[in-house]
């Protein structure tokens, strides 16, 4: 056997994205951690570094943990001839820094990964995080996209899906992984766990996330204006739609009352409000959800995604999506149920405790990895023993 061929207990892993934003970018980071921690070597490649400072801030610390260093590509979220370089420029790296796997996440940096040729190196590994999962095949650029992942199929070693429901949307939409596939929720860390501690003029209820419809804002404003109550909201978060939000809380009625803070820390968000509200169109497993839940919030969000697997016996109390008279009697019903809302608070504590957790995910994603080198090794190994027997048996 080449030495090649011999694993390493130390991998050398390279994490390929497009936004550092988001619940994609806190689980990369997380990952690198966990698997710096684990004793491997880490490296990332994403696309233009971000102007919000919380995220700047988390770009600072995830390179604490990247040996392999981070390199910043432009990446329009759209294809385009800049692709064609940077998929040159990614090649070039993945051979420098001898990368054993190559993950790619979301739509951007899973095709980035996947179409990489073979003969450079590396797993190819994907995430899809939603991405391209959010695309409706009836509309032209649905269509192209998700023929796009049918054929990525082919130049994919492992696909990761955090929901067994991002699994079924694959199956639905795009048919068979067609390779090794595996479940792996996102999770948090044990400090996340510690309480939040109120602040003295917190709001009835907290949305946080980027700015953008399909995170519901728009539901979310509709409905405190439908309540018919006193309400106090906050809206957490930037976005290139902040504008229109803004008009909407405008027009809200004088016993409304909505104010947009701006970007921050997760857990400084938590104290402003009483109440998480996630009310996203579209998900794949919100990491605000398990956020909130640790820090012992209790969460009112719609039935999309996986977010019925993180609520488990309690999803019932989900809401669908767009429901704007269902969100708006929820939100009543919270105001004068407290004791019931901090109930369901500490059951979705424990359930994310006992089944979400950053090690069990880092320790899933990691040994996902490495059946995938074994395989491949027992693979080589079998390939040249028939290449050998092979030769033996020609005449000389």
């Amino acid at each position: 056997m080449s030495d090649a061929l011999i694993p390493s207990p130390s991998m050398r892993i390279l994490h390929v994205f497009r936004a550092p934003l988001g619940g994609l970018f806190r689980h990369v980071c997380d990952l690198a951690e966990g698997q710096r921690g684990a004793g491997h070597k880490v490296g990332v490649i994403c696309g233009d570094a971000p102007d919000d400072p919380v995220s700047m801030m988390r770009l600072r610390e995830l390179a604490k943990h990247c040996e392999l260093g981070i390199r910043v590509l432009p990446m329009n979220r759209m294809p385009g001839i800049g692709d064609a370089a940077n998929m040159l420029r990614l090649m070039s790296h993945v051979r420098r820094v001898r990368a054993d796997v190559v993950h790619g996440h979301g739509a951007k940096g899973g095709a980035y990964a996947r179409l990489m040729p073979r003969f450079v190196g590396g797993l190819r590994v994907y995430t899809p995080h939603g991405g391209a999962l959010h695309f409706d095949r009836r509309n032209m650029q649905g269509f192209v996209f998700l023929a796009a992942e049918r054929l990525m199929r082919q130049r994919t070693d492992g696909l990761i899906f955090e929901s067994d429901f991002g699994l079924r949307t694959f199956i639905k939409k795009i048919g068979d992984p067609a390779t090794s596939s595996a479940v792996i929720h996102n999770g948090v860390k044990e400090d996340e766990f510690a309480p939040v501690e109120q602040s003295s003029d917190a709001a009835d209820f907290v949305f946080i996330g980027e700015l953008r419809e399909l995170k519901g804002i728009g539901t979310l404003i509709d409905a405190a204006t439908l309540a018919g109550h006193e309400i106090h909201l906050r809206i957490v978060g930037s976005g290139a739609e902040r504008a229109k939000f803004e008009e909407m809380a405008s027009s809200a009625p004088s016993l409304v009352r909505i104010e947009f803070m701006g970007p921050m820390p997760a857990r400084k968000a938590f104290a402003l409000g009483r109440i998480v509200v996630v009310p996203s169109h579209h998900e794949s497993l919100p990491y605000v959800v398990l956020e909130a839940a640790a820090a012992g919030m209790p969460v009112i969000a719609t039935r999309v995604g996986g977010m019925s697997e993180i609520f488990g016996a309690d999803a019932s109390s989900l809401i669908s999506p767009r429901d704007v008279g269902g969100l708006a009697d929820r939100l009543r019903h919270a105001i004068h149920h407290p004791d019931e809302m901090a109930a369901l608070a500490e059951r979705l504590r424990a359930r994310v405790r006992a089944e979400f957790s950053a090690r069990q995910m880092v320790d899933g994603v990691v040994g996902f990895y490495r059946r995938l080198l074994d395989a491949r090794i027992v693979s080589s190994v079998e390939h040249d023993d028939e290449e050998s027997a092979g030769a033996e048996g020609v005449p000389s």
